[in-house]
């Protein structure tokens, strides 16, 4: 695959056309192809929305000054709609295709089956699913070791992160491919296993539930709480990863913590993991140790400490929090 490669996406809804957007902005022409028989007039009401989305996108993107005004229409040149009639030529002249249809395993099964029967043999297939497994569709694909799943971050034209998640069956060679095609236009891609919720989601959905949670008990309003999540837990985790930052404190603090709140509120939501424990008695504690979840053996710990502290500093001084110390002057 070059590193110009067409792109296609079954669908030309939100996922499509946010796709769309990130690889025309870097270089790529992108096809979104409508899966369903329409009409004349109705396609091209479809095709229309699509790309004055599209254009709307860019434009904004031009507002918030990642392009200039004039860099406009030379990015929507790159972007076409085809309708489900014009899918075969389409298939056959792309290098990756992505699919962003409903949530329906049926109706992906259907569309990413067609699709993998009209493009080359070695064209890679991604679905864009946040909630289905690889496995569960890798079997309406013709040749699924050139299928995975990659799932975006909406809006994906924005989120750097894009998690991958292979099947048994998706060849590691595609996996390296994959990454570094999503690395060429900007993204993080982060592999993980084929499981429910992957990475973000998994721990986005208990994080979002908590705050609702606390809510509905009265421990705080909205405002306080969303408030709480911008300047303390999203400040640290902007610059932390989760799994860093407990070796940061040290994983016996998260430890005694989950231990105290699993008491106190009642409930084994709080209940900390195996490996927490298991990494105590086996002295993985973090930092101080050297080691914990991630290893620091070689690291200058204090060269380290000051970059992560500097990231804060500078995040202070984006939300415009970071003052001068206050001197008693004669």
């Amino acid at each position: 695959m070059t590193n110009r490669a067409n792109i296609a996406c079954l669908g030309a809804g939100r996922m499509g056309r946010g796709i769309a957007v990130a690889f025309a902005y870097a270089g790529h022409r992108v096809t979104m192809i409508d899966i369903k028989p329409r009409s004349a007039e109705d396609f091209a009401k479809l095709q229309a929305d699509a790309l004055g989305e599209v254009r709307k996108t860019f434009a904004s993107l031009s507002n918030l000054g990642l392009l200039a005004e004039a860099d406009v229409d030379p990015l929507i040149a790159r972007v076409s709609v085809a309708a489900a009639s014009q899918s075969g030529a389409v298939l056959a002249d792309s290098g990756i295709v992505f699919e962003g249809v409903p949530e329906v395993v049926e109706l992906k099964r259907e569309v990413l089956g067609a699709a993998s029967r009209q493009v080359k043999p070695d064209t890679i297939i991604a679905s864009t699913t946040s909630t289905i497994l690889v496995d569960d569709l890798s079997g309406a694909i013709v040749n699924p070791r050139r299928f995975l799943n990659v799932h975006w971050l909406n809006p994906a034209y924005l989120i750097p992160l894009v998690e991958v998640s292979p099947g048994k069956a998706t060849d590691p060679a595609v996996i390296d491919t994959v990454k570094a095609l999503l690395e060429g236009i900007g993204k993080v891609p982060v592999v993980c296993a084929a499981t429910p919720g992957f990475i973000v989601p998994r721990i986005q959905a208990l994080a979002m539930n908590e705050a609702a949670r606390m809510v509905e008990e009265g421990v705080a309003s909205a405002e306080e709480i969303d408030k709480a999540i911008r300047y303390g837990f999203g400040f640290r985790y902007a610059v932390l990863g989760l799994l860093e930052f407990i070796d940061w404190g040290g994983g016996d603090i998260l430890y005694y913590a989950s231990r105290y709140l699993e008491g106190a509120l009642g409930s084994d939501r709080y209940r900390a993991p195996e490996v927490i424990s298991r990494n105590m008695h086996e002295g993985r504690i973090g930092l101080r140790t050297g080691a914990g979840f991630l290893d620091y053996s070689g690291l200058d710990v204090d060269a380290y400490r000051a970059k992560r502290l500097q990231a804060m500093v500078d995040l202070l001084r984006h939300f415009q929090l970071a003052r001068p110390p206050v001197l008693d002057r004669d």
